[in-house]
């Protein structure tokens, strides 16, 4: 395969992080850009000199010069959207989450297994230096963690994307923003998640989702998570891990690594060194393609992040339960 051609689903803020990223990949060309405001998807298509412009990703499968699609599309769709690719024959990176309702993850699942082809999901924190740094460390055998504490903060009290525009579809802390975390604290714990409780707080009246949630988790291995998360936080914004282990203490800021000591303060961690690029979506889009070309199952594959579903699944049945 000389070029691979994409098709990109969503011109949304997220769509544009992996069109910035694509611009430093060799051999990959997005041929085709689908979105929802033909209006704005042409702007953006003529922004990245983009040939095509749709509003339907049943038009982008059917193009013959399409082996590979990403989707960056509302959260209630991927799992439908996914199936549609691969059906189509199309290799597929869908946004996180894979799913919001399980059931539907394991259909992606089972349709990947069946068709061959790569089906990936993008949980980013996978690809980020700051976490690859520590993650070289624990294969290592210099580093083994004790507890994960993690805050996933946000204001977002009304129906806003990251760039602050109305959307058509609401976000959600569970099955969106904590998978982040559960999936990384299995992937680097290295271990089963064994226990999982969840509390969250009101649900807000027109979004219709809690805005407040906290979670545990307990691995395998005996290390320890607390994840709390919110829509009602006036910043700082984003997600803090704060990695305690046995020999150090690191806080890793999406791509940025400091590690933390009581004489010391918080010191900066040389990430620059850890992968061809500081950007976690460049490094993740890198790896999808790596695999395609490569006919090998990805870091982050469908397969491979279902069980942080499943954990999601037990965590939603758990709070509707509740009083």
């Amino acid at each position: 395969m000389s070029s691979i051609k994409v098709a990109l689903a969503g011109a949304g803020a997220f769509g544009i992080k992996h069109l910035d990223a694509i611009a430093n990949i060799d051999g990959v060309e997005v041929v085709s850009l689908v979105s929802r405001d033909l209006e704005k998807t042409r702007a953006v298509a003529a922004k990245y000199g983009i040939g095509h412009a749709t509003t339907e990703l049943g038009e982008a499968l059917a193009r013959s010069d399409v082996d590979a699609v990403i989707l960056c599309t509302p959260t209630q769709m991927h799992a439908a959207q996914a199936k549609a690719c691969l059906e189509a024959g199309k290799h597929v990176q869908v946004e996180i989450p894979l799913c919001d309702v399980l059931k539907d993850g394991e259909e992606v699942v089972a349709l990947q297994e069946k068709t061959g082809l790569v089906a990936m999901c993008g949980h980013t924190r996978r690809f980020n230096p700051s976490h690859q740094y520590v993650r070289r460390r624990i294969l290592a055998g210099e580093y083994h963690i004790q507890q994960m504490d993690v805050q996933t903060y946000f204001f977002r009290r009304s129906n806003l994307n990251a760039l602050g525009e109305p959307r058509s579809w609401t976000d959600h802390l569970l099955w969106h923003h904590a998978a982040h975390t559960v999936d990384l604290f299995a992937y680097q714990t290295g271990g089963e998640i064994v226990q999982a409780n969840a509390i969250q707080g009101p649900i807000h009246p027109e979004l219709g989702i809690a805005m407040d949630m906290s979670i545990q988790l307990k691995s395998s291995t005996g290390a320890i998570c607390t994840l709390s998360l919110s829509f009602n936080n006036d910043g700082p914004l984003g997600t803090f891990f704060r990695y305690i282990g046995d020999t150090a203490t690191y806080i890793a800021r999406y791509d940025d690594l400091v590690q933390s000591t009581a004489k010391a303060g918080e010191q900066p961690v040389d990430v620059s060194q850890v992968d061809v690029s500081v950007n976690g979506i460049e490094l993740q889009d890198r790896e999808f393609f790596a695999a395609i070309r490569e006919g090998r199952e990805p870091n982050a594959s469908v397969a491979q992040v279902l069980p942080c579903y499943r954990v999601l699944d037990q965590l939603e049945k758990q709070l509707a339960a509740a009083p």
